[in-house]
């Protein structure tokens, strides 16, 4: 059987960012199913002489050694959540008569690779040195998440003095990202035949008081460091029943909640247990936030020079991002990128031109600004190359 021939991306000599937004967009890349995207990538990346590439598994970097004052990290996620017949991409004019590019991927978050990796190929002398980071299975399981993979197997990948992770922002900047957690309240009951119930005790029933306390809770809105944090506690799942004439000795409710960067995980475990008083509350998983850190100097020169492009302000993140992941490694980071968030999973994901090209007019300006003072050493005086 004749293997089929590997997907190409157009170079961006010869096309706008929009075009190659839409180009990557078109090659599906649901979480598993990354690796036709990531060769292309790859490929393209090849072709330019000014950059070093290097690759983990479907998780491709490039780098330029320019022996700049600062080094950089720009960073994406290749994959998608599931293509729900919303590929391939469809460029529709807006309400107010603008256009739109329509379909998977466009807001979350390819719009955001599609800058990085027009920006990668268009400048070969930024004034800042570079790490571009196009990576894996960021829509699943942490543990399969590819920028992770590169924390543990090679971490001096990721030296930097910054990092701008291509989340959907509306073109906005967003400091730092909630923590989240999920944990399971069990309750316990007795089996019995249900023409019996008397004889038995109904562990479903009881997880009434589960979700009673959870629509009486109120989510709190907590400032950190200037920008305000809304956190949330909410059922995700819950599952119970042995057979349609039994009563169930068992049933959990899966919670998610996700809280204020200002509180550790474990802190977080411990408000949830409180909240869940007098239950049997295990923990599943957890993962801490990022503070905003936009006082430190690489993140005041960032905000100067892409707002006075883009006008806009920043705010707080609210879902959990891998800037939590640069933040454990000491590298202050933000989120920025096109593409509404409110969008981000939704079958009808679809990002406004403009925003695309302003990103792109932003982020080109801050990295083509050379910095006057090194902060290119890490704590440890190893050099960021």
């Amino acid at each position: 059987m004749l293997e089929s021939a590997p997907v190409r991306l157009p170079d961006p000599a010869t096309v706008d960012v929009v075009a190659l937004t839409r180009a990557i967009c078109d090659i599906p890349s649901v979480s598993g199913d990354e690796r036709a995207l990531a060769d292309a990538v790859e490929a393209l990346l090849r072709s330019a002489p000014h950059l070093e590439v290097l690759r983990d598994g479907d998780t491709v970097l490039a780098r330029t050694r320019l022996g700049r004052a600062q080094r950089v990290v720009i960073a994406g996620h290749l994959d998608t959540v599931p293509i729900q017949g919303n590929l391939p991409t469809e460029l529709r004019t807006a309400p107010d008569g603008g256009s739109l590019l329509w379909g998977r991927g466009t807001v979350d978050m390819k719009g955001g690779v599609a800058v990085a990796l027009y920006l990668a190929m268009t400048l070969p002398e930024p004034g800042k040195d570079v790490t571009w980071v196009f990576y894996d299975h960021e829509e699943v399981e942490a543990d399969l998440n590819g920028l992770g993979r590169v924390v543990r197997t090679n971490p001096d990948w990721l030296a930097a003095d910054f990092a701008v992770l291509g989340e959907p922002t509306a073109g906005g900047i967003e400091g730092g990202c909630n923590g989240t957690l999920r944990a399971e309240i069990r309750t316990h009951g007795t089996t019995a035949h249900s023409a019996r119930a008397w004889k038995g005790h109904n562990a479903i029933h009881d997880a009434a008081e589960v979700l009673h306390r959870l629509a009486r809770y109120t989510p709190a809105e907590v400032d950190v460091d200037g920008l305000v944090y809304r956190e949330g506690l909410n059922a995700v799942a819950i599952s119970g029943g042995i057979a349609g004439n039994m009563i169930p000795d068992e049933c959990a409710v899966t919670v998610n909640y996700r809280f204020a960067p200002s509180a550790t995980p474990e802190q977080a475990f411990a408000h949830v247990q409180e909240v869940f008083e007098s239950f049997d509350v295990a923990l599943i998983d957890a993962a801490a936030g990022a503070r905003p850190g936009l006082n430190h100097p690489a993140a005041v020169d960032f905000l100067e020079a892409v707002t006075a492009v883009t006008g806009g302000v920043a705010g707080p993140k609210y879902g959990w991002t891998d800037v939590a992941r640069f933040t454990e490694l000491g590298i202050p980071a933000v989120n920025f990128g096109p593409g509404d968030p409110m969008l981000a999973h939704a079958d009808d994901e679809q990002v406004a031109i403009d925003e695309i090209s302003t990103c792109t007019t932003a982020l080109a300006a801050w990295l083509s600004t050379p910095v006057t003072s090194s902060h290119d050493d890490a704590p440890d005086g190893t050099e960021r190359r």
